[in-house]
C-alpha cells in the first residue's frame, strides 16, 4: 500500500514543518517504531536510510571518507538512522553554513549516538530539536479533541459529551499502546506486538546503543522492577531492592544505573523533571525525577499483564493509567510549546502533572481512573496546592483539571476544577 495513503496524520508534522522554515536542520528523536521516519519522509525530498541491509557498509565507509558526499540531495534531506555515522553531524553543520538557508536536513535516529568523539559541535543556531513519542490518543482517532489545551490556557471551557470508551476499553488501548504500527489490527495480534517490542529491547537494543554486551533476562527483570514504580520518585537504591526481592541480583546499583542510562538513551525511559514554583510557605519541594517509560504498554508488556488483569487490579491500572495520560499530555503540551513536571513537597502535597508554557502560564492536572471519590480527592489537591502558590511572584493557574479514563462528559464544576475524559483531549 502507497504509504502517502495510509498515512495518519501526526502532531508532529505541524511542529517539523514549522522547524524547517526556521533551522538548517532538525533532529527527531524517539523510540524506535513510534513512527519518526514515516512522518520525516512526508516532509522530505530525498531520503539516506543508513541502515539500508545492501548498502549501510557503503554508507559508512563514506561517511569516514567524504561524508559531504552523503548528504547530496534534494532537500530536505532525509538522513535516518543518522547516529550510525555520527561525523554527519559537523558535516550538516559545516553545509547549512555555506548553504545559509533553512530547511535543509531532518536527522532521525532511535538512539543518541555511541561515539560522541566524533561530534565537535552542539548544532546551536543551524539544528532545531523535534522529540517525538507514540501516539496520543488524539492523532490514533481514539479521542474526539473537543477540549483544548491551548483553549483551556485561554479560558475556554465549554462542555461536551465524551466518547463512549469503558474502562475495559481504556485498558485495551493502554496494553495495545501508541505504536502506529498496531492501528487497525486485531486485538491479540496488537497486543503481541507490544510484548515483542520489550522483548527487541532486551534481547538487542538496550546492547547496540553503545556497543556494549548486557544481560538480555536482567535486562527484563530490570523493566518489570522499573515498571512497578511507575509514577514514583524511587532511587536507584529502591529498584536494586525490589530486584533483590523479586528473584536476586548481582549486579550492583551502579550497574543498574548503567543499564537505566541505556534505556534512556533509547528513549524507551522518560522521566519526568520535578516544578518549583514560589511558594507562600517554606515548604520544601522534592526534587527527584518520576519514573516513567515512553509509552504504558512497554509496563504492562513487560510486567506480563493484559486488559483483563488491569481490570481485576484498578489500584495498578490507575498507575499505569498515569503513564497513558502522561503520554498523551506531553505530546499535547509539545505541540504548544509546554512542557509537563511534577510536583511533590515534604509534606506529602502532590499533583500529577503541571503544564508549563514558556510564557510562564501553567495548568495543574490531577490523573484518575474516575469516580466520585478519586474526582473529588484530585480536586481537593489542585485547589490546596493553588492556595499555596504566591501570586505575588508567579500567576495562578490557567486551570485545573482532572483527566479520568471514563465519563460521559467533559465539564466545569462549581468551584472551577475541571473534569476531562481522556477521550476528549488534544494539543
Amino acid at each position: 500500500m502507497d504509504e502517502q495513503v495510509s498515512y495518519r496524520e501526526r502532531i508532529s508534522d505541524q511542529m517539523l514543518k514549522d522547524q524547517l522554515e526556521a533551522a538548517g536542520a532538525v533532529l527527531v528523536q524517539g523510540p524506535k517504531w513510534c513512527g519518526k521516519t514515516t512522518t520525516a519522509k512526508q516532509h522530505a525530498a530525498s531520503v539516506l536510510n543508513m541502515d539500508h541491509p545492501k548498502m549501510s557498509k557503503e554508507y559508512l565507509t563514506m561517511a569516514e571518507n567524504d561524508p559531504e558526499l552523503l548528504l547530496d540531495g534534494e532537500v530536505p534531506r532525509l538522513l535516518d538512522e543518522w547516529q550510525m555515522a555520527p561525523q554527519l553531524w559537523d558535516t550538516a553543520r559545516y553545509v547549512i553554513d555555506q548553504r545559509g538557508e533553512p530547511g535543509q536536513f531532518i536527522f532521525t535516529g532511535s538512539a543518541v549516538p555511541a561515539d560522541k568523539s566524533k561530534i565537535s559541535h552542539t548544532g546551536t543556531g543551524r539544528f532545531a530539536w523535534l522529540t517525538m513519542r507514540t501516539m496520543s490518543l488524539w492523532e490514533s482517532g481514539e479521542s474526539n479533541g473537543k477540549v483544548s489545551l491551548l483553549d483551556l490556557f485561554a479560558g475556554q471551557m465549554k462542555a461536551c459529551v465524551a466518547p463512549d470508551s469503558s474502562l475495559e476499553e481504556i485498558a485495551y488501548m493502554l496494553c495495545r499502546g501508541g505504536w502506529p504500527g498496531v492501528l487497525g489490527r486485531k486485538r491479540e495480534p496488537a497486543l503481541r506486538m507490544a510484548a515483542n517490542y520489550v522483548k527487541a529491547i532486551c534481547e538487542s537494543d538496550i546492547s547496540r546503543v553503545d556497543d556494549v554486551q548486557r544481560d538480555p533476562d536482567f535486562a527484563m527483570r530490570l523493566l518489570r522492577a522499573y515498571a512497578r514504580h511507575q509514577g514514583g520518585q524511587v532511587p536507584v537504591s529502591t529498584i536494586h531492592a525490589d530486584l533483590v526481592a523479586n528473584g536476586g541480583s548481582s549486579l550492583t546499583e551502579n550497574t543498574i544505573a548503567l543499564y537505566l542510562s541505556a534505556l534512556k538513551k533509547i528513549f524507551v525511559i522518560e522521566d519526568m523533571p520535578a516544578w518549583n514554583p514560589n511558594l507562600r510557605s517554606k515548604t520544601a519541594i522534592r526534587t527527584s525525577d518520576t519514573r516513567y517509560f515512553v509509552d504504558p504498554s512497554v509496563a504492562t508488556a513487560a510486567l506480563g499483564l493484559g486488559p483483563k488483569d488491569l481490570m481485576k487490579d484498578l489500584t495498578t491500572y490507575g498507575l499505569l493509567f498515569e503513564t497513558m495520560a502522561v503520554r498523551d499530555l506531553r505530546v499535547y503540551a509539545d505541540a504548544i510549546g509546554g512542557r509537563v513536571y511534577h510536583y511533590r513537597d515534604h509534606n506529602g502535597l502532590e499533583c500529577d502533572t503541571v503544564i508549563h508554557l514558556p510564557n510562564g502560564h501553567y495548568g495543574l492536572a490531577e490523573v484518575k481512573l474516575g469516580g466520585e471519590t478519586l474526582i473529588e480527592e484530585g480536586a481537593a489537591n489542585l485547589k490546596k496546592l493553588a492556595g499555596k502558590i504566591d501570586t505575588t511572584k508567579m500567576e495562578s493557574p490557567s486551570f485545573m483539571m482532572i483527566v479520568t479514563a471514563t465519563g460521559s462528559y467533559a465539564y466545569q464544576r462549581k468551584d472551577g476544577v475541571i473534569v476531562v475524559p481522556i477521550g476528549c483531549l488534544k494539543n
